[in-house]
């Protein structure tokens, strides 16, 4: 009778292996992983994602990515992990564009004559392209009513900002004489 329990208790572990081993080991830890995280913190984290992405699209000034907030209807967890990694991507191509802007190096040339990027130097020039009132206003109006002057914008918002300038057509003409010196005009 020992014997018989034994063998089954045996045959019953051989069995347990040789169905692990049919079961690749990424879907083995990816249905782990699914198993241990909660749908609301990964709704929650393709929340932060996407905002993450509309505000650096927002810095650059271009169209926010659409939403179906489907992912917020799902009760399916893979899909919302899914639609988590889709924003993670978006957000993460949408900085690293906005980090490099298409004229860096030459904003950069004009900020060295112009002054340091948090500049207040009370002559109604704020920040490292020592922009106007009028100028912010019209080109990064959310920036002034979010964070106020220029000189408190990050030098990228404010490289943005001078590059929404140079697309609607003013080109470097706001800096005559830094952009001279930098050999733009």
């Amino acid at each position: 009778m020992k014997k018989s329990i034994t063998t089954a208790v045996v045959c019953a572990l051989c069995a347990t292996v040789v169905a692990g081993i049919d079961v690749p080991r990424e879907a083995r830890a990816n249905t782990t992983q699914q198993r241990l995280l909660r749908p609301d913190d990964v709704l929650r984290a393709a929340n932060t994602y996407r905002h993450q992405t509309w505000r650096w699209q927002l810095v650059m000034g271009v169209r926010r990515t659409p939403t179906r907030h489907t992912a917020a209807r799902s009760t399916n967890i893979s899909y919302r992990i899914w639609v988590r990694n889709l924003w993670r991507r978006r957000a993460t191509v949408a900085r690293r564009r906005a980090l490099n802007p298409p004229h860096e190096r030459q904003w950069r040339c004009i900020h060295s004559y112009e002054g340091e990027w948090q500049s207040n130097t009370g002559n109604g020039y704020y920040g490292g392209l020592q922009m106007d009132i009028s100028f912010q206003r019209h080109y990064g109006s959310w920036l002034l009513r979010r964070k106020g002057t220029a000189d408190r914008w990050t030098p990228i918002e404010q490289m943005w900002v001078a590059e929404r300038a140079h697309r609607s057509g003013q080109g470097f003409s706001p800096w005559p004489n830094t952009a001279r010196a930098c050999g733009l005009i």
